[in-house]
């Protein structure tokens, strides 16, 4: 009956309790609040970080109502009556969100948000606490005239102490939410420019280390957990207009968090240095390993989840169908028909964070959330002032750290935090490039440590999707570094980030000139193809897809001997993304007669036409129907002659007429066209016709 959560797939100040259904006997009722009532004991131990009196006196004051239920239960023994249930299941959701309560106070990464929400979390104790009382007060007339006396009394006492009980916001905390009010009108009244005085900035460091102390934020992982919780919030209500005040005011307090992070701590205490794309390691791998992909479809969709939710039932849907479900006038759970009392939904995060795990592992596209988008566009703006003055006072310190002859491990630091913060944030990336980082990172390229390296190199990639960065990196001699650690970085990490940035420098087409020009750069990205692990392969065949949009790197790509290898990899690998990507590659060299000959000379029309019958994948059919009309249209009636030998390929085009994109669509009907003008032709004995480009140019 009490679910087992430590509140990281719940919103933090949300109580979705629910109340115990109307048939359930007081025995059994009465066991689950003992539970839960000894779980809310066993916050006893916790750290508090503020609302600590106010936790206490809860405890407390459960540990009074324990004692009455355990009173309950040996004087009255299975013998309940019927009438105790109403008071019971009003105790029993009240002490539900109690223990919601208390793992918000204690949950980690909350504790700036919790602090600043001092007022409202003691609103809610207080709120909870009289219904405590409420439920007790239903509790007594059932208790009276049964034996024990004693128990009337108890019950009595603790609800006399429940009503008596008062929740205020501590003075320390008040003192401490003044002093970050204090700092974010500092970064305010900068307006992103460097502190006014030495004075000045030491004084606010002091304040800062005060508020730190005080949360219990010790360590630079401690920090880090603050502003990975803020962002999350961000990202939820940023679409919310009726909170745009509240998200400016996580914006100013992210910007306190971040810049507590860079400027506070010297070292980074654990060793993985980014968060990666969820993948094949660790325990949840593992669990995701037994499962299939028939686990994480959505029952009302069937489409795999992209934002797991569940209800009360315990049932787990994906959100955007349960909600059209609800907003249809349904209210019963899809799964059982069980009539619901609350439509409340839960993020189910452990799931969620399977479904990545499990979809990087088998190479299917990962389910993105309809909060993607919406996190992308808030970060073109810092959110607030106080953020945006944060922000700018934390790159002109990291410009100045790297800058500094400080060291390797202050320089590995600075790099480190530069990855973090331009990773997500469009306004973050601007203020580092406007505080001349690029050149400073430019530099940690040659370095003999792999981490600075690494560090760096991820760094320039996230600054690299800057429209302004390309250049500066181009004009202070990155090209060359960037290849150069892409040839023969010290770690695979280093490589592909390498091969990445060249990606989006050759979003620019003097710079994909030139990097093809540099006759290293493209037997590096194939180097990387055939040795590289599978992050790395794709992100050199994006690459080498980038370079070839310009037509003078085709030759370059094809004396490389790019056909052999993507076809080796086309034939290895069983990664769906790694095969459309081959396949994209394949598609753009077959546009030139030179590509489509070598690939035609490797005999890849089979397995081509069989990755068509098999993916069930639209972007790697699309790909496919896209390499199976150019080379139709470039090596003309040899290719046509096999491709209607195949019986199942006409099945395979004819169903991208109605299922696949439009752009899909298009290219199967000109590639049925020419199957069907080859075929009337060869029926009625006339010679083979000369496929006419210009009649098919138009699908592309």
């Amino acid at each position: 009956m009490i679910r087992d959560s430590n509140g990281s797939g719940r919103r933090i100040l949300s109580f979705p309790a629910v109340h115990p259904c109307e048939n359930i006997s007081p025995t059994t009722l009465l066991t689950s609040l003992i539970t839960l009532a000894n779980s809310i004991c066993s916050y006893k131990s916790r750290f508090f970080s503020s609302n600590a009196r106010n936790a206490r006196e809860t405890i407390r004051q459960v540990s009074n109502l324990l004692v009455l239920l355990e009173e309950i239960r040996v004087v009255l023994g299975s013998g309940l009556p019927d009438g105790l249930v109403l008071g019971l299941s009003e105790l029993h959701l009240t002490l539900q969100k109690l223990h919601y309560l208390l793992q918000d106070c204690t949950r980690e990464g909350s504790r700036l948000w919790m602090l600043m929400k001092s007022e409202q979390v003691a609103d809610q104790f207080r709120v909870l606490f009289r219904a405590m009382a409420t439920g007790l007060d239903v509790l007594l007339p059932p208790l009276g005239g049964l034996p024990g006396e004693e128990v009337k009394e108890v019950v009595e006492l603790v609800t006399k102490q429940a009503r008596e009980a008062r929740f205020e916001v501590h003075p320390d905390d008040k003192r401490v939410m003044s002093d970050v009010m204090l700092v974010l009108k500092e970064f305010l009244e900068d307006g992103g420019v460097v502190v006014r005085d030495e004075i000045n900035a030491s004084a606010v460091i002091v304040i800062i280390r005060r508020v730190l102390a005080f949360l219990g934020v010790n360590k630079w992982s401690d920090c880090h957990s603050e502003v990975k919780f803020l962002d999350s919030e961000i990202g939820f209500e940023y679409s919310n207009v009726e909170k745009r005040r509240e998200v400016e005011f996580l914006s100013s307090l992210m910007g306190f968090v971040c810049y507590s992070r860079c400027v506070l701590f010297d070292s980074v205490d654990h060793n993985k240095l980014i968060t990666s794309p969820p993948g094949p390691s660790g325990s949840g791998s593992e669990v995701a390993s037994c499962l299939n992909s028939d686990d994480f479809r959505c029952p009302i969709s069937l489409e795999i989840m992209k934002e797991p939710v569940t209800i009360e039932t315990g049932h787990t849907y994906d959100r955007s169908s349960i909600l059209k479900w609800f907003k249809s006038g349904n209210a019963t759970c899809p799964n059982t028909g069980y009539k619901l009392g609350s439509t409340q939904v839960v993020p189910n995060s452990a799931l969620k964070r399977l479904i990545q795990q499990y979809c990087s592992a088998h190479g299917i596209p990962i389910p993105e959330s309809s909060h993607k988008n919406r996190d992308i566009t808030r970060t073109i703006l810092a959110g607030s002032l106080a953020a945006e003055g944060a922000m700018r006072m934390v790159a002109k310190f990291l410009a100045d750290r790297l800058a500094d002859d400080a060291g390797q491990e202050t320089w590995n630091k600075a790099a480190y935090e530069i990855r973090l913060l331009s990773k997500t944030s469009i306004f973050n990336r601007s203020c580092l490039v406007e505080a001349g980082v690029i050149p400073l990172l430019l530099k940690l390229l040659v370095s003999e440590d792999g981490a600075s390296q690494e560090n760096a190199v991820a760094a320039l990639l996230n600054l690299s999707k800057h429209s302004k960065s390309k250049a500066i990196i181009v004009q202070n001699g990155g090209l060359e570094l960037v290849v150069e650690v892409l040839k023969k970085g010290s770690k695979m990490e280093a490589r592909q980030h390498a091969a990445a940035t060249l990606f989006y420098l050759a979003s620019i087409e003097d710079y994909r000139k030139l990097i093809g020009e540099s006759g290293e750069a493209v037997a590096a990205l194939l180097a990387l193809v055939k040795e590289g692990n599978d992050r790395g392969k794709k992100n050199a065949l994006v690459a080498i897809y980038g370079l070839l949009m310009h037509p003078g790197n085709h030759g370059k790509v094809l004396g490389a001997g790019a056909v052999s290898l993507i076809l080796d990899l086309l034939t290895s690998s069983e990664r769906e993304d790694l095969i459309t990507d081959s396949l994209a590659v394949l598609a753009t060299l077959a546009e030139k007669t030179e590509g489509a000959k070598a690939i035609l000379r490797h005999g890849a029309l089979p397995q081509i036409v069989g990755t068509l019958d098999c993916s069930t994948s639209r972007a790697t059919k699309e790909h496919c129907v896209s390499l199976l009309l150019a080379l139709s249209i470039n090596c003309g009636v040899d290719v046509v002659a096999l491709l209607v030998r195949s019986p199942s390929l006409m099945g395979s085009l004819y169903s991208l007429l109605s299922e696949g994109t439009s752009r899909a669509s298009k290219k199967a009907s000109a590639l049925i066209s020419i199957l069907h003008d080859f075929f009337e032709r060869s029926s009625t004995g006339s010679k083979s016709p000369v496929i006419l480009r210009e009649r098919f140019i138009h699908v592309w």
